[in-house]
């Protein structure tokens, strides 16, 4: 059978609408763009770079506001201490693999300088996931021309790849083929319609506790029927969680925004685990913190409005892990090793047999 995403095989999970999308990019603004190296020689290199603008290339002089949850922290997000200080965004963020995040942060930088934003100084976010399993990760494969062509060829407002797609190439979720997976919910508040979008790096979770809508498809797919060639241990591995909403938030809502991303994440089967890197980024793109103004206008949406957006954080990060699975092929990589796609024909038998799919 052919990748498709969850929906176009007939599942769906959550109550809430996505966007006309189901993407981050239904967020308007949002721009999202990979760098994919997948070769043979010099060295087996299976990986890339993800590039996220908030708000496209005006973010250098319009900020977004922002807050981050580290669920479990064996991993890497650089530029905490600055969103925790002052709450929010001025530039572009970046997903990649554990070895190479200086690489895409300093190239941020140099993007910066390229284009000529007026700030004195910048503190990149810049996440990773470890793809070492499938990609000779010690060859430090990635140039800064990869990280630009990732940066420079982001779109908005029209369907992203998934699967084995930037710096998501090389992952390995539930002891399936990983990787980059998006989806966006829209919630109804006060008569105002908001989209909150999520965009993941999957590379994490057992394949025992792997489910989809309740229903426990890592049991009932087991290594008996697709090996799980991975040694590691269970626990090992990690997932990056981007969240965006045009709903106004300031950066303690944001903050909590990005905590329900653990929600959606739970569902699917993960626990973070104690070798796991699980960590999230939530921004709203509604207010304009621009870096002229000496006062800023702001608008909040009260605290008893929170709720639907927590549902609708956790929605689509439930369906983004699970459209990176549902996308991301069958890979082969280094020393011969494969890691095989979730089988989407006994996906939908599995979810047939306990009445999840029609």
């Amino acid at each position: 059978m052919t990748r498709r995403r969850l929906r176009d095989l007939g599942l769906a999970t959550g109550r809430l609408p996505p966007g006309p999308l189901n993407a981050i990019t239904d967020v308007a603004g949002v721009r999202v763009g990979y760098s994919t190296v997948a070769r043979d020689t010099p060295h087996v290199v299976r990986t890339g770079v993800t590039a996220i603008w908030p708000r496209g290339p005006e973010i250098w002089e319009d900020y977004v506001f922002a807050g981050t949850h580290s669920f479990n922290g064996n991993g890497e997000m650089t530029g905490l201490p600055w969103i925790a200080e002052q709450g929010y965004i001025g530039a572009p963020i970046g997903i990649t693999n554990t070895y190479q995040v200086g690489l895409v942060r300093d190239a941020i930088c140099r993007l910066a300088v390229r284009d000529g934003a007026s700030q004195d100084f910048h503190l990149p976010v810049v996440a990773e996931t470890y793809d070492g399993w499938l990609s000779d990760i010690q060859s430090f494969s990635l140039t800064q021309a990869d990280a630009f062509a990732a940066f420079d060829g982001a779109v908005g407002g029209q369907p992203i790849a998934e699967g084995n797609v930037g710096g998501g190439t090389g992952m390995i979720a539930h002891e399936f083929k990983g990787g980059t997976g998006t989806a966006s919910r829209v919630v109804a508040i006060d008569g105002a319609g908001y989209t909150v979008g999520a965009l993941v790096q999957a590379n994490y979770g057992a394949r025992e506790l792997f489910r989809v809508a309740g229903v426990p498809v890592g049991q009932l797919i087991g290594t008996d029927i697709v090996p799980s060639h991975d040694p590691r241990p269970r626990e090992a591995g990690s997932i990056i969680v981007i969240l965006a909403t045009d709903a106004p938030l300031i950066p303690i809502q944001c903050q909590r925004l990005a905590r329900r991303a653990t929600t959606g994440m739970a569902w699917v089967g993960g626990i973070g685990a104690n070798g796991s890197g699980d960590i999230f980024l939530a921004f709203s793109t509604a207010n304009h913190v621009r870096q002229k103004d000496r006062i800023s206008d702001l608008r909040m949406l009260a605290a008893a409005s929170m709720t639907d957006l927590f549902l609708a954080a956790a929605e689509a990060t439930e369906e983004a892990i699970l459209n990176a699975l549902c996308m991301a092929e069958t890979m082969t990589g280094r020393d011969g090793k494969t890691a095989h796609a979730l089988p989407l024909d006994r996906l939908v038998e599995a979810m047939r047999a306990r009445g999840a799919a029609a």
